[in-house]
């Protein structure tokens, strides 16, 4: 092959599956079904992608080496103290939940699909595993309350690697060294396993450990830190693999839990740059394996395909979750909601195109079976979770909650008015004197950084939908909506008005910091403060049309400050200085107004 093709090839991958994540969130769709749909349309019906004829020999090794570099990014997501609550319910969905999974998929696959009993053990095995790169960006939008949302994210990256192993073992004993007997097949598959677990842990802590090591000691200058982190997960995942077949997800994942949740090294760069390299991998996976696919086999995909994906949503994950979670102290909404969520993804597909390159022609309907349940069910639940969880009472469609950035006693008074306006609210501060103020005054509040690394890990967002930074600090207030921009959106991130904003350069700052300036009127700390300071009061007011905005304006003057409008629904609206207010007749405004005047003594 001359290079021109295979430079046509790798460039279509990497234009395509970015584009595709990129229209994907432009029309508010999952980019996993974009991604194979754009795959496909550049695979078997346009011929311009080849995946085999591009990447020969290397497809089972970049393959392989990819979904390694996936599940070591989604072990660095995981806290443990998310399990205070959901460990027990998170290990039985784990082992009881898996092998429930395992037994009735693989029923399915027999008796549905017609598969051999072999291949229906191998398919029901590879689709033990979720989505974590689906399941992530779902939560994140749903927003649920509970426990339901840890308990997801954990089973979507820590089962992964069991469902990988699970399939590997399966495939050594029924396809790749049959035994003589059950028995035999038994011992061999659970000395693998416990081979597996032992290599894979050791090796994954052999690589955390240095890493952190070396960070903690300032060993490794910062330009170098994060090629090196990448240079150890590839070493982990190779070592492993070498030690004890497919072993390496495994370590890669426990490396990745290892590293997020020690408390000796500051990790928060690695962790972003290994999220911008999830991207590009995601697209470039998804790009490979659907551009895979044969008209022909989809064209084969009928009516049993179509039940065998009921089975497993309707039966198999209701079932498993049931059993599993059984004295787990979860309500039967949370139970509900988890046995209606369990979209497929990449790990997924990579898994079953692993096995089809080893057995050739034979593992082809496993390909395509894996892709039809991976669209089938990020398509359903992606549709149909959100409305769930609200219609259960775990999530609401247009949260009016807000979290509020500072804890001193103007962001305090702010965040107690709109308690009273029966808006949810959650203050955050790093000073623990007014988180404590702060929960003396009922006001519901959290001791932390909001630039901690591990901030959205610790804060229970259900019904929050946007972020007031009211730090005195212009920098956090700043960083701070940069960074909340990804989770409400960067028109429900909201900040204080930062000193010599006039200028058109600060202006120009402002706008790529991102987060709008509140509120009626330009507003800087020393601005509220000193209000505050002056005796200056919250007043809720609804209005009439007797008493409109121009007669609140006429008994308070026009120096009071508007920064809420509460309308039907108990809709909130923030006011912002790039809009001018118009309340109507009916809603309500809370606004800061000058207290009356002090007697002197």
């Amino acid at each position: 092959m001359n290079s021109e093709p295979a430079l046509v090839g790798l460039a279509t991958v990497f234009v395509l599956g970015i584009g595709a994540q990129w229209l994907a969130w432009r029309l508010g769709l999952p980019s996993i079904l974009l991604l194979l749909v754009f795959g496909f349309i550049a695979g078997p019906i346009a011929g311009i992608l080849e995946p085999d004829a591009l990447l020969g020999d290397l497809l089972f090794s970049t393959v392989s080496l990819s979904v390694a570099l996936i599940l070591f990014e989604g072990g660095l997501s995981l806290r443990i103290e998310e399990l205070r609550d959901a460990g027990q319910a998170l290990g039985r969905m784990l082992t009881v939940g898996a092998a429930i999974t395992w037994l009735l998929a693989s029923g399915g696959a027999h008796v549905v699909l017609g598969f051999p009993l072999a291949s229906a053990f191998l398919l029901g095995a590879i689709l033990v595993v979720t989505g974590p790169t689906v399941i992530g960006p779902l939560l994140r939008e749903i927003r649920p309350s509970g426990m339901v949302g840890p308990l997801l994210k954990w089973e979507g990256i820590v089962v992964d690697p069991i469902g990988a192993t699970l399939a590997v073992l399966v495939f050594g004993v029924t396809v790749g060294e049959p035994t003589s007997s059950f028995g035999a097949a038994s011992l061999h598959a659970a000395h693998e396993l416990l081979r597996t677990v032992l290599v894979g842990g050791a090796v994954g802590a052999a690589a955390a450990f240095p890493l952190v090591w070396l960070l903690h000691r300032y060993a490794i200058p910062d330009h170098l830190q994060n090629p090196v982190a990448l240079m150890l997960v590839v070493a982990a995942f190779a070592t492993a693999n070498s030690l004890q077949a497919e072993s390496g997800l495994l370590a890669v994942t426990l490396m990745g839990v290892l590293i997020a949740n020690q408390t000796v090294a500051v990790v928060k760069h690695i962790i972003e740059f290994k999220e911008n390299l999830r991207v590009v991998l995601i697209a470039s996976l998804f790009m490979l394996l659907a551009a895979r696919l044969q008209l022909e086999q989809v064209g084969t995909l009928g009516w049993r395909s179509a039940v065998f994906v009921a089975w497993l949503m309707l039966v198999v994950r209701p079932v498993s979750v049931w059993l599993a979670t059984i004295g787990c102290g979860l309500t039967w909404q949370e139970r509900t909601f988890l046995s209606w969520f369990a979209p497929r993804g990449i790990v997924a597909a990579a898994v079953s195109s692993i096995f089809a390159l080893r057995l050739g022609a034979a593992g082809e309907p496993l390909v395509q079976e894996t892709f039809f349940v991976i669209v089938a069910t990020v398509a359903v639940y992606g549709l149909t979770a959100g409305p769930l969880a609200r219609w259960l009472g775990l999530a609401v469609r247009d949260p009016q909650g807000v979290l509020i950035v500072g804890g001193h006693p103007a962001a305090l008074a702010i965040a107690a008015a709109l308690q009273a306006a029966s808006v949810p609210v959650l203050l955050v501060d790093s000073s623990r004197l007014n988180v404590q103020t702060a929960r003396m005054a009922g006001v519901p509040s959290h001791h932390v950084s909001i630039l901690s690394e591990h901030v959205m890990d610790e804060l229970e967002l259900g019904g929050i939908g946007r972020l007031l930074a009211l730090t005195s600090n212009d920098e956090v207030n700043s960083l701070a909506a940069l960074h909340f921009s990804d989770i409400f959106g960067r028109a429900e991130v909201y900040r204080l008005t930062p000193k010599g904003e006039q200028s058109s350069r600060t202006k120009m700052a402002s706008h790529l910091l991102r987060g709008r300036l509140l509120f009626a009127q330009p507003t800087t700390f020393e601005d509220l403060h000193g209000r505050f300071a002056a005796g200056a009061l919250l007043k809720r007011t609804t209005l009439s049309e007797a008493f409109t905005l121009e007669s609140f304006y006429a008994q308070h003057g026009h120096d009071a400050l508007m920064l809420f409008v509460i309308g039907a629904g108990e809709r909130l609206t923030v006011c912002v200085a790039d809009e001018t207010p118009a309340p109507k007749a009916g809603e309500s405004i809370i606004s800061l107004v000058a207290g009356p005047p002090r007697t002197a003594i």
